[in-house]
């Protein structure tokens, strides 16, 4: 079982970055190969997990990257630079919208989470928001995948 969880785990990272490595797949494999509710729930989680830390990279290359002088470049063209704003302005001190916004893409997968995980890197949006929003979005899309993929296989 170790061996599933970390496989999950580390694929679901690889999966988090590079977006042509669709990770429900592995999941759907996962559920035929592995059946079981507790086995279904605990992929979930390290499938969860593993997307949680490539989102995170995602969201630091962004947040470091938004200081770069490249982009001081890009945000010095007005349209760009009220859009950026108006987007900082939405997102700061306000720290449930933007957690429902990231549930809402880390779970339902609209908008998607790697464009979002950018962007809140972007707006340097708090991580004691983004982690949990994401890892519990995501922990319950997988493990609701999985859970039906059982049903259906077994």
């Amino acid at each position: 079982m170790i061996i599933a969880w970390l496989s999950m785990f580390g694929l679901s990272i690889a999966s988090a970055l590079l977006p042509f490595l669709p990770i429900e797949a592995f999941i759907i494999g996962g559920a035929a190969a592995s059946p079981g509710t507790a086995t279904a729930i605990s992929l979930g989680i390290a499938a969860g997990g593993g997307a949680t830390v490539g989102k995170v990279i995602w969201y630091e290359a962004a947040r470091r990257g938004i200081d770069s002088a490249w982009a001081q470049k890009k945000l010095s063209a007005p349209k760009i630079k009220a859009g950026y704003e108006r987007w900082t302005a939405r997102m700061e001190g306000r720290p449930i919208y933007a957690g429902v916004v990231m549930f809402v893409a880390a779970s339902a997968g609209v908008p998607p989470l790697l464009v979002m995980a950018f962007v809140a890197g972007l707006l340097k949006m708090p991580m004691w928001v983004f982690v949990p929003t994401v890892f519990v979005g995501r922990c319950l899309r997988f493990t609701l995948l999985f859970l039906g993929a059982d049903l259906a296989f077994h």
